[in-house]
């Protein structure tokens, strides 16, 4: 289980009250609720087109609220108005985009950058921070994520979960205050997927603020301080992460543990 070290009334790294998103006619979020705070990982599991990685697309402003609120601490990037979310300023999204950091599915490096300048490159172009601050960062990054002499490497040089851990570093150098990743390992080999899941760890131990969605229970069940279980869009069951793996309350949530376990 997760160390995490929070007082009571911290306040939400990020909050999403009441959140709903249709696709046409397809309702994918029904409603749903999820509050993260400081230093909190947060395990999101669940069957495919549960509404998980559409959660994560919303709080991350790749995808628009129908309706709800989504606020990063006492920055309030929508607000419900008569069940209809609006929006604040696109001030106000640049800087809730300063607050969270995206891992996706499939690493999303600039090809043509070294490992180096893929880390570096946001941090000196968007956060305009001297250069010297972020190459030392970058190296100390690199070193966390076990990448040394990768440096000058291109993607296609790097093995699946070399880029990953680039990937990590990547959104890690933008000093977030939460960090999303979105089924990190799916694209891996169950060898690879150990390097990234130890990574991981890592910075869940460091109390670094994560919302994890996964498959990998092992995972959730170690690490995670709160598994939150999505279905049909909706959150069926959430709580620590032992009794939501190990003892579910609900018939949903112990059909899809069962499913997955055979």
């Amino acid at each position: 289980m997760g160390q995490a070290q929070r007082r009571p009334d911290a306040r939400p790294v990020v909050s999403m009250v009441n959140v709903r998103k249709s696709f046409g006619d397809v309702a994918v979020l029904k409603g749903v609720t999820l509050e993260v705070r400081p230093g909190e990982t947060v395990a999101v599991i669940g069957p495919s087109g549960g509404g998980k990685s559409t959660l994560l697309r919303c709080a991350t402003l790749l995808e628009r609220l129908d309706a709800g609120s989504l606020a990063y601490g006492d920055l309030e990037v929508a607000r419900d108005e008569g069940g209809r979310a609006v929006y604040g300023s696109a001030a106000v999204e640049r800087a809730a985009k300063a607050r969270f950091g995206l891992v996706f599915q499939n690493y999303n490096l600039f090809p043509h950058y070294t490992v180096m300048k893929n880390i570096t490159d946001a941090p000196r172009c968007v956060q305009k921070r001297p250069r010297a601050e972020v190459e030392a960062q970058a190296r100390e990054l690199i070193a966390k994520m076990g990448l040394e002499g990768c440096e000058d490497k291109v993607p296609c040089q790097l093995s699946g979960g070399q880029q990953q851990r680039v990937s990590i570093a990547r959104a890690l150098a933008m000093n977030p205050k939460v960090m999303y990743f979105d089924e990190p390992t799916s694209a891996l080999d169950p060898e690879l997927t150990a390097e990234v899941l130890k990574v991981i760890k890592l910075l869940a131990a460091e109390n670094m603020t994560m919302v994890v969605v996964t498959h990998e229970m092992s995972f959730a069940r170690e690490v995670a301080d709160r598994v939150v279980f999505m279905d049909g869009g909706v959150v069926v069951e959430q709580g620590p992460a032992a009794q939501v793996i190990d003892h579910p309350r609900e018939a949903r949530t112990q059909a899809f543990l069962h499913r997955i376990g055979e």
